[in-house]
This record gives structure tokens, C-alpha cells and sequence, in this order.
């Protein structure tokens, strides 16, 4: 039978038995008199009743004949005591009974309406402060739909990640004109996955991707799904692909995918992880389920795809990685050239500059940039932003703000502005190192007493094993140069030597560069690592026997004390350098490039690939 003709029956059914129990309750209550009790007494001593019933509060007497259509008196109790003296005097008497339901009634109702209320306020409260909404809406999904007006953004407001752009202009395309993309039998990716460190401009992509697909655009992060109710992250991923299906072609945006898809079964240490299993199992579901054909596109964005399932990223699902890198320096121009539009810059400014101030700098570290600099200029009742705007700019993002508030000692300014220059002046003698653009002993940030800017010419992606000495003998140079002015040693070098101490390390355990040890990696490359990670977190290498740690270990500190002695050699041939160049840095606290440079004319340089200890 139709479950829609069963219902019909059963409506019918409770129709008729309420029908009936109402004619059964006006039947009784037709045939039954309500009497005052003198009434009932004269009924009794007439010998009309023929039986009569006795509740707590009334008396019901049925009659021997039935008087009209009336069989039945009923009549409220009065005490025996008081209906014989009342019969005396001949008058009619009835006792009334107060009805208290409603104050019964309330007496419950109230109070238990009062906890309902406040608890319902609580939770609601409590609700809306998690994003959960209403009680109904916890699994449904709480996407954002957009459409071509909303966003605001295209891709003429992305720079820096041309090769991203173009992959996302194909998806773009083949929403538009799907046709002939399947001519030949070719159907779009199913998923397209952003991977890149934090602030390269993938979500900024993926807006840009809705305003020019001009269909309904669903952004959600994966944070978004998992509640504290359990299913209710699998019910929210449902909901989202009924949406996107029924109002396809339309795209999927997942922002922050590694909260979603962690992978199944990792980490046990710490907690379950069942309700984001069930959760990215749905998912998983969802993407086989869908038709390509359609012109249902996935978006998503992590910058941890290392920790991501490894059924997430098969073919099917996401079959594309876009990778969307830190920009080189002509992307550092071009988004420059963006995020300058609504700025007066200075005629003389060349953004070319500015970029090479900058390697490793992000989208959105550029964008910070830019209005770092201007409220540098606002601040000094310019009219334009110029180039020492933007190294104030680079100054305070790198180093802090500045704390003049902070006053040393005499002597702590000299061990600071010798230990500086010596930075400098080892950068400069060593003609395969980054000219210097500024030194300083005016405290920033936390704990930097002074600091050396340096800046490269080119944007480099392989390094050699003497390029890597003298960027260990450069970090060293400072601690040199205390040691070799004042014959003492400080705590000023800790940061160096932890630096040195890194790019050691991993000369010897990742880039094989000891020969005694061979060309073997004791660490794993980590190709797809996006964010820097306490090395606890990090995946470790094969266990090494105490042989092999020791020779890492001699080779490590080879390294570093040969890149001290080299910085030692280098400032002793230019003591006089060193002390004139320290006295300048005390009296104007600041050096730029130009300055440096006048100071160390007469600097004897070394050939970078001259043997160690050795000078020009």
C-alpha cells in the first residue's frame, strides 16, 4: 500500500474514535440532572432513587423512572449535621465546590515554563556564540553562496602567482563555455587544491575564481563542519553538495582543508578523532557521487598538505595541485604595482626597490607592507610614501618596533656597535655575500639590541657549500668581534648561533655536503612542508648509531668554528676598519648602504673560494 494512503486511513481511524468518544461524553452528560443537595434529600424521602453512589464530594442518585429525559441526580455532599438542621427551617441548600484546576494547573506550568525559558536563553546564547544557530539548523550547511557581484574580485587583483592564475582560468573557462572542453571526450578535474604557505594569496585566488565564473560560488572552511554534536559535520557536508547540485554549475570552496581532512587514524596520542572521520568520510562519499558533467567544481586550500589523507588527494578527488608559491621578485613587483593603486608614492620611487627589499616576503606580508609605509609617512606629515618609508617599513616587520625607551649602558652600546659592525664589515669583505643595506644599534623588539639589514641582488634557489660558509661566518662575525675587542664573550650571539648552528646542521644532514660522512641525507626531505614546525613535530630520520651521531656532531661544530675563525681573520686584518666604522655607528646610532660603504673603503676583501684563513 502507498505509505501517502496508509496515512489517509489513519487520520480517518482517529477522526471517527475521537467522534465517538465525544457522543459517548454528551450522551452521559445529557442524562444527568446537576440538584442542590436539598433537592436530592427530597428525591431520597420521596423514594424516587433507586441507588445512589457516593464519591469524596458528590452523591449520584439514579432514578426509579426517569423523569423527561433525565435518569440521573447529582448533587455536591454537605455534612449530616448541617443538612438536619437545615431541613428544619424548610429552605433550599447547596454546597458549591471551588474549581482550582487552573490555579493547579498554573501552580506547574509556571514554574517549569520559567526553567525552559532560562535554559532556553542559556543555550541559545551559548549557540549563537559557537555558530551553531537554531536547534533545526545544526546540520544543515553554513556555506556562503556568492555570486559574480558579490566578491568584488578578479583576477586583475592577483599578482605575483601567474602560474596559479592560469590553472584557475581553465576551471574558469570550462564553466563558461563546457562544450568545447568536451568535444574531444575530456571532462574538468573534480577537485582543485591550493597548496602554499600562509598569506600567498590562496583564498584571494579562489574569490577571484567566483568573480569571474559569474555561478554561485560556496565558501566554507573546514572548521565549519565539525560541531560539538556528533554527525553533524557529515550532515553539513550532505547538505552543501545537495545545494551546490541543485543550483549547478556552481563551485565548492573549502578554505583551511587540513582541519577537515587530517588523515584517518593519525596522531592517536592525541584524543579520538571519530566525529572528523565520519566527517571526511562523507566527504569522500560525496566527491565520488558527483558527475563532473554537471559542472560541479571543488576548491579547496591548506597550507599542510603533509597531514592531509592520502585518499583525499588520489585521482578522482583532487586531481590537481596548484601550488601557489612564495613570489620571486617580479611578482613581488606586480603585487606591489596592486596594493600601491590607492597610495601617493614618490616620483622618484622604484618599486624595484622596494622588492629587492624584500625576498620571502608573501602577498599578504606585501600588503602590510604597503600600509606599514604609508602610516610611516602620514606619521612624518609627508605628502608622498618614499623608499626610507618602506625600509622603516621592512625595519619594523623584521625587527620590531623600535625601543629608544630602552637605554644601555656605555658599555653595552660599544659591545652592541662593535658586534654589529663586525656583522657588516665580514658581509662586505666576502664578495659572495648580499651587500648591506643598513646597520643599527637602536634596540627592537623583544630582544634585539641592533640589527643588520642586508639585501640581496637576485632571488636564489640553490646555495653552495662556500656560500654557505659565509653566511655562517657573517652570523659569526659579531661574536668575533667582541671576542677579539674586548677578549670577553656575551650573550648578545645567542641568535646567531642558533642560526649558524641550523644552516650547519642541515649542510651536513640534509645536503650531504661532508665528504668524510658521504652524500647520504640522515634527515627526510620535506618537500610539501608549508609552515615552519618546532623540529619536535617534524618527522624524524632513521635511527643513527652513536658512531654516525658523532661524527655528525664533529662535523656540525667543524663547521661553525671554521666559519668563526674565518670571520676572526677577516675583522684582524681590518681592525682599523672595525673600531672607526664602530665609533661612527655610536655617535649617528645608524648606517645606511652609503655610508657603510664610505667607511669601508680601504677593506681588504676575500675571495670566496679561496682556501679558508686566507685573504686579498
Amino acid at each position: 500500500m502507498d505509505k501517502k494512503n496508509t496515512w489517509n486511513v489513519g487520520y480517518w481511524l482517529i477522526a471517527l474514535m475521537l467522534l465517538l468518544l465525544l457522543q459517548n461524553f454528551w450522551q452521559s452528560a445529557s442524562q444527568v440532572q446537576t440538584v442542590p443537595y436539598s433537592e436530592f434529600e427530597k428525591a431520597l424521602t420521596e423514594e424516587r432513587i433507586a441507588d445512589v453512589t457516593i464519591s469524596e464530594r458528590t452523591v449520584i442518585g439514579r432514578l426509579k423512572t426517569p423523569e423527561g429525559n433525565k435518569t440521573t441526580l447529582a448533587a455536591v455532599r454537605v455534612e449530616p449535621e448541617l443538612a438536619a438542621r437545615l431541613e428544619k427551617y424548610k429552605v433550599p441548600y447547596s454546597r458549591t465546590v471551588d474549581n482550582t484546576f487552573l490555579r493547579d494547573l498554573l501552580s506547574w506550568i509556571v514554574p517549569a515554563l520559567v526553567f525552559f525559558g532560562l535554559w532556553f536563553f542559556l543555550f541559545r546564547s551559548f549557540a549563537n556564540k559557537q555558530g551553531m544557530g537554531g536547534f533545526l539548523s545544526v546540520g544543515k550547511s553554513r556555506a556562503k553562496i556568492y555570486m559574480q557581484t558579490n566578491t568584488g574580485i578578479t583576477f586583475a587583483d592577483v599578482a605575483g602567482v601567474d602560474e596559479a592564475r592560469h590553472e584557475l582560468e581553465e576551471v574558469v573557462d570550462f564553466l563558461k563555455h563546457p562544450q568545447e572542453y568536451g568535444r574531444l571526450g575530456a571532462h574538468i578535474p573534480k577537485g582543485v587544491l591550493l597548496v602554499g604557505p600562509p598569506g600567498t594569496g590562496k583564498t584571494l585566488l579562489a574569490k577571484a575564481v567566483a568573480g569571474e565564473a559569474g555561478v554561485p560560488f560556496f565558501s566554507i572552511s573546514g572548521s565549519e563542519f565539525v560541531e560539538m554534536f556528533v554527525g553533524v559535520g557529515a550532515a553539513r557536508v550532505r547538505d552543501l553538495f545537495e545545494q551546490a547540485r541543485a543550483m549547478a554549475p556552481a563551485i565548492i570552496f573549502i578554505d583551511e582543508l587540513d582541519a577537515l581532512g587530517r588523515a584517518r587514524g593519525a596522531f592517536p596520542g592525541l584524543g579520538g578523532h571519530d566525529e572528523k572521520e565520519q566527517t571526511l568520510n562523507q566527504l569522500l562519499s560525496e566527491m565520488d557521487g558527483f558527475d563532473s558533467s554537471v559542472g560541479l567544481i571543488i576548491l579547496s586550500a591548506t597550507n599542510r598538505p603533509e597531514i592531509l589523507d592520502s585518499a583525499l588527494l588520489r585521482a578522482g578527488r583532487f586531481d590537481r595541485q596548484v601550488l601557489v608559491d612564495r613570489p620571486d621578485r617580479k611578482g613581488r613587483i606586480d603585487i606591489l604595482k596592486v596594493h600601491v593603486r590607492k597610495t601617493t608614492l614618490d616620483a622618484a620611487l622604484k618599486l624595484e626597490d622596494v622588492a629587492a627589499l624584500t625576498p620571502g616576503f608573501t602577498g599578504a606580508d606585501l600588503a602590510n607592507l604597503v600600509n606599514e609605509a604609508t602610516l610611516v609617512a602620514t606619521r612624518r606629515k609627508a605628502d608622498q610614501v618614499s623608499l626610507p618609508d618602506f625600509t622603516a617599513a621592512v625595519e619594523r616587520i623584521v625587527a620590531g618596533l623600535e625601543r629608544r625607551s630602552r637605554v644601555l649602558n656605555p658599555k653595552e652600546r660599544e659591545a652592541v656597535a662593535f658586534h654589529e659592525m663586525g656583522h657588516a664589515l665580514v658581509a662586505l669583505a666576502q664578495t659572495g655575500t648580499d651587500p648591506v643595506h643598513k646597520v643599527s644599534i637602536i634596540p627592537r623588539g623583544i630582544g634585539a639590541l641592533g640589527y643588520t639589514i642586508q639585501r640581496p641582488t637576485e632571488d636564489r634557489y640553490l646555495m653552495t657549500r662556500p656560500e654557505l660558509e659565509q653566511k655562517v661566518s657573517v652570523l659569526l662575525a659579531g661574536r668575533a668581534a667582541e671576542k677579539l675587542v674586548f677578549g670577553v664573550l656575551s650573550t648578545g650571539a645567542a641568535d646567531d648561533l642558533a642560526k649558524a648552528s641550523d644552516i650547519a646542521h642541515d649542510m651536513v644532514t640534509r645536503y650531504g655536503m661532508d665528504e668524510d660522512l658521504g652524500f647520504v641525507a640522515f634527515e627526510p626531505q620535506r618537500q610539501q612542508q608549508m609552515l615552519d614546525l618546532p623540529p619536535g613535530l617534524l618527522p624524524q630520520g632513521a635511527r643513527l648509531s652513536e658512531e654516525t651521531q658523532r661524527h655528525i656532531d664533529a662535523a656540525i661544530r667543524s663547521i661553525v668554528m671554521d666559519g668563526f675563525e674565518h670571520a676572526t681573520v677577516i675583522l684582524s686584518a681590518n681592525s682599523d676598519v672595525l673600531e672607526r666604522g664602530a665609533r661612527a655607528l655610536l655617535e649617528k646610532e645608524t648606517l645606511d648602504e652609503d655610508a657603510i660603504r664610505a667607511l669601508a673603503q680601504d677593506l681588504r676583501r676575500v675571495d670566496p673560494d679561496a682556501p679558508r684563513g686566507s685573504e686579498s
